[in-house]
Parts: structure tokens; C-alpha cells; sequence
């Protein structure tokens, strides 16, 4: 829904009682229903996590930017992008302009994909262009270059006829051009000739040149960027940030992701407004009447108690009596250990009487046991809400 602010004269009346007369004007609101976001077709990016940031995936017939600098998974995730058209059966080109085909393939191998549905287009200069001495035309080489390139593009697109393209990289384009001028008119021709085709395409930038690209910002349908940065201690940290995405809501800000065998894999940020629901009050008991009466006669379900203390105090001892009365009830329960082991845990268990060894064995409770310097921020959430659901299902 939108407002639209139109202007008109005054009434006459009003122009009369106006002496100095100064040009007048006068506004009214007219409502422009806007067509539902829903209705806007969407295809998936086989990105786990990705499409759930883009609000459903990708716009259809579109052109996106992606954008990070290199070792960020730019290339990982066209080729994924790609993956999942030809397992649908469409036809997908992986056009490359600096990396060989031989470096697309150890890809293949490390991840255990099978990109043989992929046409890979790699688009190099012409061999007579490297003969300097011997200049082809009378224009400047840039020029000659980029139009080379740009007809050898169109030449793959048209004879393949493919639903989804991948061009990598735009960085190599922007080299070809020698004036801002001429790069954003080569891309914007480039946008028309794919949405005249209905191609879905994934644009991906390395961002090597100098200066930020506003250029194709402005020009894309949607804008996704990568990057990664190394930490003081533990691996390094990755991140995606869903610049823009055109008719369509996304999850905003920053989201976790790594780089694994068989792809990326995005940890979406945790909402807390999307997890609340109503529940009816119940109290959860440890089985000690003495610490169930501390809280009121037991923890109350749905709430998150805090148990604080300087070490030796005794902190997870509570844990197991709580572990050990669901399990009698026949509940499940979760211990997310950061900490300590597996085995400490249950050792510290025995000494005070708790019996969790023989719950843990048929899996009431079930224990994750989580590095805490190895795992991203939301990659952390995201193993303690699916063990939650596990539990709870």
C-alpha cells in the first residue's frame, strides 16, 4: 500500500484573499494499492538458510548481485545456484571469465557434487588481441575487449537458452570498460537482454577494483554480500547481509554462515517475536522438595531460570536432578555442554547419587556436547533450537 501526493490550485475563494499573490497550491492523498509480494515468482538458491533470509528465494527473471571479496564463497554458492536448476531439468550456464574450467571441477571433487548439468562457458580475449604490436582497429583495446566479451556471452545465452546464468566476475567487466559511463550502460544492456529472456541471473563481484560499485547497486534486483573477517582466537567468522531485494521482505541484518563439504550453510539470526506463543502455566519439578521449593514449587514451563555461581558450587548438579525427574516422567530433555565433557558431566552425576547414566543410554536426556571457539555465534543458536526441537517433538 502507498500514498500518492497530488497538487492542484486553489479554489478561487481562497486565491481572492491573497495579496501578495504568491503561487498556491493545494494537496490531496490518493491510495495506489500495490500488488502483493506474494504473488512475486521465487525460485530456491539450494543455499540452506539462504532462501529463508531472501523472504523464499530469489526473484524470477531477475538479476542479482553477489558480492564479497575472494575465499568468502562466491563461487560455491553460484554453482549451487546452478546445481538446483539442473536437478529441476532446466538448462543453467556458469559463465566464467577468469577461472578454468579445471578449477570448477576440483570444486566438483572436494565438495562430492555433480555439476554435470552445468554448461560452463569460460570467455577469454582472443589470442590476436595479446599482439600489441600489431593494433586490430583504430579503437582503444578496453573497448574491443568488452565488446568481444559481451557478444561472446550473448552468443552461449542464446544458443543455450538457459533459465538461470551465472557471469563470473563482474569485477572483469568493470576492467573492460574505461569510463563509469559505459560500464553502466554495458550492464544495464546486459539486464535487459536477460529480462527479455526471462533468466534468472547471478552476477558475482570480487570487489577488487577500487571504490565502491554504487553503479550496479542501483541497477540490480537484489544485492546479497559476503564476508568474512578473522577472529582474535577460533576460526574465522563469516557473514551475509541481504542488501536489497526489490518487491520482496527479507530478514535484515547480519547472518552467520560457513563453508562446508557440500556448500554453503547460513545460520540465520534468531527473532524473538517469532517464537512466542501462548502456553498454560506448569511447573516442571527436580524431585528434591527442597529445591523445587526455592522457585515456588518448581520451574515454571516456557521460562528460562538462570543458575549463577563461582565454580564448585554445585551449578550442574541441579541440572541432573531436572534431566533425571523428566526422564522418570517419561519426558525428553537437552544438556548443551560448552564447557566440560560428556563424561565429567556424568561422573559429577554418580557423586551426589544422580542416576543419568541409564536415561542418557535411551536417550532421555539427550546430551550435545558443542566447541564453543569453533562454532559461529548463530550456528551455536541454531544447534541449541534444533536440539530443542528434537526434544520437544
Amino acid at each position: 500500500m502507498s500514498w500518492l501526493l497530488a497538487g492542484s490550485d486553489f479554489p478561487q475563494a481562497v486565491a481572492d484573499n491573497n495579496p501578495l499573490n504568491v503561487p498556491k497550491l493545494s494537496f490531496c492523498f490518493m491510495k495506489i494499492q500495490s500488488p502483493s509480494t506474494s504473488q512475486v515468482p521465487l525460485i530456491s538458491t539450494d543455499v540452506v538458510g539462504l532462501d529463508d533470509i531472501l523472504g523464499g528465494g530469489l526473484r524470477l527473471g531477475c538479476v542479482h548481485l553477489i558480492e564479497g571479496e575472494p575465499g568468502t564463497g562466491k563461487t560455491t554458492t553460484g554453482l549451487q545456484f546452478l546445481m538446483e536448476g539442473a536437478q529441476r531439468g532446466e538448462s543453467v550456464v556458469y559463465v566464467t571469465l577468469k577461472a578454468a574450467a579445471a578449477e570448477l571441477k576440483a570444486m566438483e571433487a572436494s565438495h562430492k557434487w555433480n555439476i554435470e548439468g552445468v554448461h560452463i562457458h569460460a570467455v577469454l580475449p582472443a589470442e590476436n588481441l595479446l599482439q600489441l604490436e600489431k593494433p586490430c582497429t583504430m579503437f582503444h583495446l578496453s573497448k574491443v575487449e568488452m565488446g568481444t566479451t559481451t557478444q561472446l556471452i550473448l552468443a552461449v545465452i542464446d544458443e543455450r537458452k538457459p533459465t538461470r546464468v551465472v557471469i563470473d566476475s563482474l569485477s572483469e567487466l568493470k576492467l573492460f570498460a574505461d569510463t563509469p559511463l559505459g560500464y553502466r550502460r554495458q550492464v544495464l544492456a546486459l539486464k535487459q537482454f536477460f529480462s527479455s529472456r526471462s533468466c534468472t541471473v547471478m552476477l558475482l563481484d570480487d570487489r577488487s577494483t577500487a571504490g565502491a560499485d554504487l553503479q550496479f547497486l542501483s541497477i540490480a534486483h537484489g544485492v546479497i554480500r559476503l564476508n568474512q573477517s578473522v577472529q582474535e582466537y577460533g576460526a574465522k567468522r563469516r557473514r551475509v547481509r541481504v542488501v536489497k531485494h526489490r518487491g520482496r521482505a527479507f530478514r535484515c541484518g547480519k547472518h552467520d554462515y560457513d563453508i562446508v563439504n557440500g556448500g554453503l550453510r547460513v545460520h540465520p539470526r534468531l527473532v524473538a517475536a517469532e517464537s512466542r506463543f501462548a502456553t498454560t502455566r506448569q511447573q516442571l519439578q527436580s524431585g528434591l522438595k527442597e529445591l523445587d521449593a526455592l522457585p515456588g514449587g518448581g520451574l515454571e514451563k516456557s521460562t528460562s531460570p538462570l543458575i549463577a555461581g563461582p565454580p564448585d558450587t554445585g551449578k550442574s548438579i541441579p541440572t541432573s536432578h531436572f534431566a533425571c525427574a523428566a526422564a522418570e516422567r517419561g519426558e525428553k530433555s537437552a544438556v548443551v555442554l560448552l564447557e566440560e565433557a560428556t563424561n565429567n558431566l556424568l561422573n559429577r552425576a554418580d557423586g551426589p547419587g544422580t542416576d543419568i547414566r541409564e536415561p542418557c543410554e535411551s536417550g532421555l536426556p539427550g546430551i550435545q556436547q558443542v566447541d564453543p571457539a569453533e562454532l559461529l555465534p548463530a550456528e551455536f543458536l541454531n544447534v541449541a533450537t534444533a536440539t530443542l526441537d528434537e526434544v520437544v517433538s
